[in-house]
């Protein structure tokens, strides 16, 4: 399976680049399913060939970096899934909306992190609904460990990502009715955005995928309106590889669209609590999504 494969990358990638250590890597690829053989294999393809002991502080820069503009504080709800299901999330609400957006999390579930991405969301004018992807699993904070919440999104169908997101854009409607549609995601969480456009979605107005794999034959006709802003970073090759793909998706569409690569970054960029965080791209990033938004949600 592509997002499999996309999961497996990213650790040998992050191991490959000092971020976490070879024997955690081999952990976690193992959690994913590889025997030691092929995750070495594929750890000395992605440049990971030491020993290092890998780090998961931030960067200085991120360490001391502070959120642009107001922040609402999230707070945790429940609400309806698909087939009885009960699906978790955070919501934050903002005082006048100029739209409502549904947050997708990265690999890792759904963390402070994305809770403070639908805070700031809320806190610059959209409602925002966190998602938590890993809610069948009983959440994310119930597997304890990032490494498992990979394996368990891993393990997941994908149609399951779909009616659950489905499920969350129907809870949005519900909280804010009257408004508009938007979705944004990272990594994993951008894969998804792309994912649910390519599995149709009408009500989306406006879509934000920050660096995520797009699927294969993607057809974005099924979602008519929503235009969608396009994330990149121009050092994270292996994303890219689909970028020019996504562009002739969302022109075969006759989408509204633009695609964005932000110059010397690499994946990931945007998430203060990693190591490979950049303030001035990200709050350059933030404010062209606030902007986009408002040109198709408000």
């Amino acid at each position: 399976m592509a997002f499999e494969r996309y999961l497996a990358e990213e650790v040998a990638i992050d191991h490959g680049d000092g971020v976490i250590s070879r024997r955690e890597a081999l952990r976690r690829l193992g959690l994913l399913g590889l025997g030691v053989p092929a995750a070495s294999a594929l750890l000395a393809a992605c440049g990971g060939d030491g020993d290092g002991a890998g780090s998961t502080a931030p960067t200085t820069a991120s360490a001391a970096a502070a959120a642009p503009g107001p922040v609402v504080e999230t707070e945790a709800v429940t609400f309806p899934g698909p087939e009885g299901r009960t699906l978790q999330g955070a919501w934050a609400a903002a005082d006048q909306p100029g739209g409502a957006v549904l947050v997708i999390h990265e690999n890792r579930g759904l963390t402070d992190h994305i809770r403070s991405v639908a805070g700031r969301l809320a806190g610059s004018g959209y409602s925002a609904l966190a998602i938590d992807l890993l809610s069948a699993e009983g959440g994310t904070a119930a597997l304890g460990d990032e490494a498992a919440a990979m394996a368990a999104l891993s393990g997941a169908p994908q149609e399951r990502f779909v009616a659950d997101m489905r499920a969350g854009l129907d809870e949005l409607e519900r909280r804010a009715s009257g408004q508009k549609l938007g979705a944004i995601g990272f990594c994993f969480g951008g894969g998804m955005v792309w994912t649910l456009l390519a599995a149709g979605e009408p009500r989306l107005g406006a879509a934000a995928p920050f660096y995520g794999p797009l699927p294969e034959g993607a057809d974005f006709s099924g979602s008519p309106n929503a235009a969608v802003l396009g994330v990149y970073a121009e050092q994270d090759d292996r994303v890219n590889a689909s970028r020019e793909a996504a562009t002739a998706a969302l022109e075969q569409a006759e989408l509204t669209h633009e695609i964005v690569t932000y110059p010397g970054v690499n994946h990931a960029f945007f998430n203060d609590t990693g190591p490979r965080y950049d303030q001035a791209a990200a709050t350059e990033a933030y404010a062209k999504v606030l902007d986009w938004f408002g040109q198709h949600l408000s």
